[in-house]
């Protein structure tokens, strides 16, 4: 039973990281083909910096990724301190409920929903373009705050509420307990959340097709530039996405795991 147990689970990855790893494999490739391997090289990664489009796209991208992500992340903060604040447990489920909301909802709803608010918005204003660079990262905050919320609620709920009242009755004010107190037990929370908004930031297609306008993202070049010939540097640049992601999110993840490990070593203490 081991062994058939075993066989599906190397199925399972390798139908999920083949695709993954051939294109990391022709992205060294010397070549245009994508069926021949010729020889090993490196040239279409040296070829990314000549590629204006890509560069501007990958520029667009940090941006947009790196805004949003910290506008995210201080906001979801702040939203998440006043739904753990929240006394009455239906108003506190019902703020919850609307927080998951958009992380349940399709993409292309998403997109297209906040495409034609932008646009109504922007003939409402006289805007001669409605779609740019402000369009596309309200729309990358929108979807990113629900993921900072429930990043950092866990982390309040598992503070003692007594430390915020210890730190008044010491001579703190209100806002100096929540800076020295409150945000150093929930930084964990805060940074994971920032790191996932930055990864889903910079991942996203959908949503950035129907808001960017003329400011597009890294995913949406590629996507334009695939419409013609797919040239090997898309592979190469597309790796070096994959990397940075994949590197991240194990971040993320030793972060978790070392916050675990702390909240059940508290635990024992107690």
């Amino acid at each position: 039973m081991k062994v058939f147990s075993r066989i599906y689970v190397a199925l399972i990855l390798a139908f999920l990281y083949a695709p993954i790893a051939v294109m990391i494999i022709f992205s060294f490739n010397s070549g245009n083909s994508v069926w021949v391997f010729e020889s090993f090289s490196a040239q279409w990664y040296t070829d990314i910096i000549s590629n204006t489009a890509m560069i501007e796209g990958l520029r667009h991208t940090l941006t947009v990724a790196i805004l949003s992500a910290t506008i995210a992340t201080v906001l979801g903060t702040a939203a998440a301190v006043g739904i753990t604040a929240l006394r009455k447990k239906i108003t506190r489920s019902f703020a919850t409920t609307v927080t998951n909301i958009p992380m349940m909802n399709a993409d292309i709803v998403t997109g297209v929903s906040l495409m034609l608010l932008f646009v109504f918005f922007g003939r409402i204003l006289g805007l001669y373009e409605s779609l740019g660079f402000i369009t596309v990262l309200i729309a990358h905050i929108t979807f990113n705050l629900p993921y900072v919320i429930l990043s950092v609620i866990p982390k309040l709920r598992q503070t003692d509420k007594n430390l915020h009242e210890a730190a008044l009755d010491l001579g703190c004010t209100p806002l100096q307990a929540f800076f020295k107190v409150v945000i150093p037990s929930i930084k964990v929370g805060i940074f994971t959340g920032f790191i996932m908004a930055f990864t889903l930031s910079l991942d996203d297609f959908v949503i950035s097709y129907f808001t960017c306008g003329h400011y597009q993202t890294l995913p949406v070049v590629i996507y334009n530039m695939t419409k013609k010939t797919v040239t090997p540097d898309v592979y190469a640049l597309s790796t070096i996405v994959f990397a940075t992601i994949f590197v991240l999110l194990i971040l993320y993840n030793m972060l978790q795991t070392k916050s675990e490990q702390r909240r059940n070593s508290n635990v024992k203490k107690a």
